[in-house]
């Protein structure tokens, strides 16, 4: 892999996270090009309220006489200066840790950047080898804005304080330090103007920014020396380099030790696998209700905060699939207790304001993660203490909830919408626009309906408790799901009772019904469902959210937001519905035979965009490029809970 050239290095980003929603991420290349990029981005209401506050270090080096730029930036006038990706002979993540090495004559400068707990990160930087010492310089950018916004110089007085390897800075709300455990640190106090971000062009976005030079370290090593900054919102101990790195890499070497505990093919899993076993846990991160600690799931990174429906999804995939069943029943007591009126939220507003209750199939993924948690484990006493909670969202589902969520007395089937709101995971919206409203009777939230049920029913029978009241729910639901057949098609209307009538779009949403533990479908069917998907939606990239055939279909996802959002839903391929597809496969097939092929493009691609994760879409078209957020929870859980489920034959 060429480091060195520009295009590659910048395509290419790296990620660490914080396990509290902060996190650092940037371009291998080192040129920022998103708003979301720095080194220190901090949650500043976990996990939500994240602020930028360490945006970059722009090192330089003096060896052997000769001085050499190793930052590298796109200015507002499109010139790259400096461009010290030039002399990066290699990149390589260090289980999740990002290293970079930089060749200097016969020296070489090795960077590793990490977080070794909530709102901290650590950067060192080590003289691997070199015939003389070398000094280092490192000019310290800084801001303090909110990580969906732009900053633009302002007026700043005594935003720096210098204690000895000290920097305390505050620019506006936030105070934290950085601190240097050798070298000096000098005070600058002066804004650089016109940082360019490509990736907020491409998206029709404001894209050029100012940061504060707050600071410079400079710091003098001899061969084998390094030096480590830590940059924190919190109180700064005793710096000590090397405990920190080891204790990050044993937390590693911990992770992958207990996913071979129940893994009995780990032996021969790749190293990609091992790469998204790692990157699982980026996305657990701690969430309080009301004071009593819980756990929750970050959607994706950079800009998602912890969904519901998305938290759901990847929850078997992130905690059962990588021996962490723990985490799994905090997640669920946690959401527990955000059930209301029967819905779980969809999402958690980035101030940490009152949750949004506009999703009809989270709480219904919620009562599946629920099942896949006590069949894995055993362990009925979370279902004793969540079961009036999830027997809440299906007598709401029942009786009637908000946007008209309900059961049809007619036919037992759940409808849901109205008009302005997107309910179902298809919910792009650009103003008054709903992209995709599917208003009626959605293929997979019905499903999901007789699935929750049929796992309810299980529960119930489980616990001693009264369970006709699902069996009787449930049996009307499953005479009545035999309306979604489309004889034309071979395939599931995707909507049923629409404004329009009856919707016949070959979306993946069928899928689900086959993916599912508990189905209503024949097996014939479920064949031709599943024949139907492999010829039109599925692509290296993931699974098709519509067919090419159809005349709204966007094979491209680019542009303003508007276009962007106005393909999401039309064509845009998901990573995440591989999961769903091979699934269902195996469900209608019997076996997993030929499976495996459908994940060998994800070995790939888990070192060309996100490094060492995979990211949220890509393009229906070929070459199948990838967009969106760089890391994605239900990407990563998907496709690694389809590769156990695969027995690990996708090498």
């Amino acid at each position: 892999m060429d480091w060195g050239h520009l295009s590659f290095a910048e395509e290419r980003e790296w990620l660490v996270t914080d396990g509290a929603g902060g996190f650092a991420s940037g371009t291998v290349s080192d040129v920022l090009t998103r708003r979301y990029h720095g080194l220190l981005v901090a949650a500043t209401q976990p996990p939500v309220g994240r602020r930028v506050l360490l945006a970059k270090l722009d090192a330089s080096i003096a060896y052997a006489g000769v001085t050499i730029d190793l930052g590298a930036n796109r200015w507002r006038d499109g010139s790259i200066a400096p461009s010290g990706f030039r002399y990066c002979s290699q990149f390589a993540l260090e289980g999740r840790i990002p290293v970079w090495s930089y060749a200097i004559g016969d020296a070489l400068l090795e960077k590793r950047v990490w977080m070794p707990k909530a709102g901290t990160t650590c950067i060192a930087y080590n003289l691997a080898n070199a015939g003389a010492p070398s000094t280092l310089t490192l000019k310290a950018y800084v801001n303090d804005r909110d990580y969906h916004a732009l900053t633009h110089a302002y007026a700043v007085h005594d935003a720096v304080s210098i204690d000895r390897r000290s920097a305390a800075i505050n620019l506006g709300t936030t105070a934290w330090h950085l601190s240097v455990d050798r070298g000096t640190i000098v005070a600058a106090n002066e804004w650089y103007y016109g940082f360019e971000l490509a990736r907020e062009r491409e998206r029709g976005l404001d894209d050029v920014e100012d940061h504060y030079h707050a600071c410079t370290i400079v710091v003098t090593l001899a061969p084998g020396e390094s030096v480590t900054l830590v940059a924190s919102t919190g109180a700064i101990e005793a710096i000590d380099g090397r405990s920190l790195l080891d204790a990050s890499r044993k937390a590693d070497a911990a992770l992958l030790e207990r996913w071979r505990t129940v893994t009995p093919h780990a032996a021969s899993a790749p190293a990609w696998v091992e790469q998204l076993v790692l990157a699982a846990d980026s996305f657990i991160v701690d969430r309080n209700v009301n004071d009593a600690p819980g756990k929750t799931i970050i959607a994706g990174y950079h800009w998602f905060g912890d969904w519901g429906r998305d938290t759901m999804i990847a929850l078997p995939g992130l905690t059962l699939s990588t021996g962490r069943a723990e985490i799994a029943r905090s997640i669920l007591a946690t959401f527990a207790r955000y059930v209301d009126r029967g819905m779980l939220p969809n999402r958690f507003p980035d101030g940490g304001d009152i949750p949004e209750y506009n999703s009809v199939d989270a709480a219904l993924w919620f009562v599946e993660a629920t099942r896949a948690y006590v069949t894995a484990t055993g362990d009925l006493s979370l279902a004793r203490d969540i079961f009036d909670a999830l027997d809440q969202i299906v007598e709401c589902y029942a009786r009637g909830t908000r946007y008209g969520i309900a059961v049809d007395d007619r036919d037992g089937l759940l409808r849901a919408g109205e008009p302005g709101v997107q309910l179902t995971w298809m919910d792009a919206k650009v103003g008054d626009w709903v992209v995709t409203p599917r208003i009626g009777k959605p293929v997979e939230i019905n499903a999901l309906w007789y699935n929750a049920l049929c796992a309810m029913d299980s529960l119930a029978q489980s616990l001693q408790r009264d369970s006709s009241r699902y069996r009787e729910l449930g049996s009307r639901a499953r005479a009545s799901f035999a309306r979604f057949w489309n004889p034309a098609s071979s395939y599931l209307f995707d909507v049923l009772d629409g404004p329009d009538g009856d919707d016949p779009s070959i979306r993946p949403n069928a899928l689900i019904a086959v993916a599912l533990p508990f189905r209503a479908l024949d097996s014939e069917k479920e064949r031709a469902i599943v024949a139907c998907a492999a010829r039109s939606l599925v692509t290296p990239g993931g699974v098709r959210s519509l067919s090419p055939d159809d005349a709204s279909y966007i094979g491209h996802y680019g542009g303003d937001q508007r276009a962007r959002d106005g393909a999401y839903h039309r064509g845009t391929a998901w990573p995440w519905l591989i999961g769903a597809f091979l699934r269902a496969s195996i469900h209608a097939h019997g076996s997993a035979e030929g499976g495996a092929r459908y994940l060998q493009p994800f070995a790939e691609q888990v070192y060309t965009y996100g490094m060492g994760t995979v990211g949220e879409i890509a393009d229906g078209d070929a070459p199948y490029d990838q967009r969106g957020c760089i890391a994605q929870a239900w990407s990563v859980a998907e496709i690694l809970r389809a590769w156990h489920e695969l027995d690990g034959s996708a090498e």
